[in-house]
C-alpha cells in the first residue's frame, strides 16, 4: 500500500514518510550516490536520514536515532544485501522507531506491517482468503487476500514484522521460505509470488518481556542481527526524551508548556538507577523493580506531566506533574515493586537536598 506524502488533517500520528516528507525529498535531491535496486535513497542517504546531518545547501536533517552511528550503518548495509534484518533489544530501545524510519527511507512506505502477537496466524504472514468469493468462485486471484509481506514481495518494498518472538513458533517459521527462497508459494492456485528487487524484511524482537517464543535456529540464520542498546549516558537519554517529548507535544497540540530539563533529568536518573540497581555515583546498590523502566516509558511520563502542567497547573513542568507517572511506571507489582520504590524514595531521593520537592510530590502520590 502506497501512502500519500501529505498526511490528512487531524491525523494523530502520521507515518514517518509523511511526517518527514520534506527531509526525504531534500535527501533525494542531493543524493548522487549509488542506490541498490528498488531503493528511494542510497545507503549513505538512508543513514544520514536516521542519524541527522547537514546537506550541501545548508539544510539540516533531524536525527531520528541517537546512538552509535556504526549500528545504523550495519543495519542499512544488511538491507542492501539479500539478508533480512533483526533489530534486537530490551523494550524501549527504539526498535520499532528505527524499523519504521528505515522502511520509510528505503522504500517510501512504512505501512507494510505484521504485528506479532500470541494470536497472529499464518495467514497474516502469507495470505488469506475472502471466503465469500472463495465459496462462490473457488480459489482464484480475486479471492486471495494478500498479506503485507506478499504485497512487499510484489512491489519490491520493505516489510516490517513487529515483535517477532511474540508470534507462535510455527507461524514464525513460515518466514523461512520467504527469506531463503524469496518466493511465496500459493499451492491452491498452482502459482507463486517471486520477490522483486528491493524486497526485504525488518523484524524486531526482545527477550525480556513475558510471552516470548524463541526463534528457531533455522529462522535466526536468515537474519542479520543488530542489537540496539539502552542509551549509554544520562545526557544521551535526556536528549532522546527531550526530542521525542517535543515531537509528541506538537503532534497532540498540547498548550505551549516548556519541557523542563531539570524534571526530565530527574525522571531519567530515577529510571536509570532503578533499572541498573545502582545509584549514579556508584555508592548505593538498589533493588530493581519488575518493570523495564525504558526510555519510551520516560517519554510517556514526561508527556503526561506536560499535559497536567498545561491543563491543571501553571504551565510550568514541576515535580508534582511527573510524580504520579513515575510511581505508576515503577510500581507494576503492587507488593514487591512498592517495597522497592519506598526503599529508593527513603534511602536515595530523601537524601538529595535539591530533590526535596520531588520527594514530597512522590510521597503524596505513594
Amino acid at each position: 500500500m502506497t501512502t500519500d506524502s501529505t498526511p490528512p488533517g487531524g491525523v494523530l500520528r502520521p507515518h514517518a514518510e509523511q511526517q518527514y516528507a520534506d527531509e526525504l525529498a531534500r535527501l533525494a535531491e542531493h543524493d548522487d550516490r549509488p542506490r541498490p535496486p528498488g531503493w528511494r535513497l542510497s545507503p549513505w542517504a538512508v543513514t544520514t536520514y536516521l542519524m541527522g546531518g547537514e546537506l550541501p545547501d545548508g539544510s539540516r536533517i533531524s536525527p531520528k536515532y541517537i546512538g552509535p552511528r556504526r549500528l545504523m550503518e550495519v543495519a542499512v548495509a544488511t538491507l542492501a544485501t539479500d539478508r533480512a534484518l533483526l533489530l534486537l533489544g530490551v523494550p524501549g530501545t527504539a526498535k520499532t522507531w528505527v524499523s519504521e524510519h528505515l522502511a520509510a527511507a528505503v522504500s517510501g512506505d512504512s505501512t507494510l506491517l505484521v504485528q506479532g502477537t500470541a494470536g497472529t496466524s499464518e495467514e497474516a504472514v502469507r495470505y488469506g482468503w475472502n471466503y465469500a468469493r472463495l465459496l462462490a468462485e473457488g480459489p482464484s486471484e480475486r479471492a486471495l487476500v494478500e498479506s503485507p509481506l506478499m504485497r512487499a514481495m510484489r512491489t519490491g518494498a520493505v516489510a516490517r514484522v513487529e515483535e517477532l518472538t511474540r508470534m507462535p513458533s510455527d507461524v514464525q517459521d513460515t518466514l523461512i521460505t520467504i527469506l531463503s527462497e524469496k518466493t511465496l508459494p500459493v499451492p491452491e492456485l498452482g502459482t507463486e509470488v517471486q520477490a522483486r528487487k528491493g524486497f526485504t524484511v525488518i523484524a524486531t524482537a526482545n527477550d525480556r518481556d513475558r510471552g516470548v517464543n524463541e526463534l528457531s535456529s533455522a529462522l535466526r540464520r536468515r537474519f542479520n542481527t543488530v542489537v540496539l542498546p539502552l542509551p549509554a549516558t544520562v545526557e544521551e537519554e535526556v536528549d532522546i526524551v527531550s526530542r521525542r517529548v517535543d515531537e509528541i507535544g506538537a503532534a497532540l497540540e498540547l498548550p505551549d508548556t516548556p519541557a523542563g530539563l531539570e524534571e526530565i533529568r530527574r525522571v531519567v536518573t530515577v529510571f536509570r538507577e532503578l533499572r541498573g540497581g545502582l545509584t549514579g555515583d556508584g555508592r548505593t546498590r538498589l533493588k530493581s523493580p519488575s518493570g523495564t523502566l525504558s526510555t519510551a516509558e520516560a517519554i510517556s511520563v514526561i508527556t503526561n506531566g506536560l499535559a497536567l502542567a498545561a491543563h491543571f497547573g501553571d504551565g510550568v513542568l514541576r515535580a508534582a506533574d511527573v510524580a504520579g507517572g513515575i510511581v505508576g511506571a515503577v510500581v507494576q507489582d503492587p507488593v514487591s515493586d512498592r517495597v522497592v520504590w519506598q526503599e529508593y524514595l527513603e534511602t536515595v531521593v530523601r537524601e538529595r537536598p535539591d530533590w526535596r520537592d520531588f520527594y514530597r510530590a512522590c510521597r503524596e502520590v505513594s
